[in-house]
């Protein structure tokens, strides 16, 4: 897991930061998609990523809320 998070965020940093300074004609731009892709990708992932946190949370939040209610209705009866 190291070596694929050390080869992604190597690979991200050339592709945002070291590709704007070769020339547009040189063959490394070959490698890399388009450089608003740089922004998009890191921001969809990230608003998936918030996505699911949140719907984990409701979900667990719904599920304790739907027990509690269950302990309340078998002591009062």
């Amino acid at each position: 897991m190291l070596l694929a998070a050390y080869t992604v965020f190597t690979y991200y940093t050339a592709w945002a930061l070291l590709l704007p300074f070769f020339p547009k004609t040189s063959q490394i731009h070959d490698w890399f998609p388009s450089r608003e892709w740089a922004i998009r990708l890191p921001a969809v992932l990230l608003v998936l990523g918030l996505s699911a946190i949140g719907a984990f949370v409701g979900y667990t939040i719904v599920k304790e809320n739907k027990k509690k209610a269950q302990k309340a209705r078998l002591r009062t009866a």
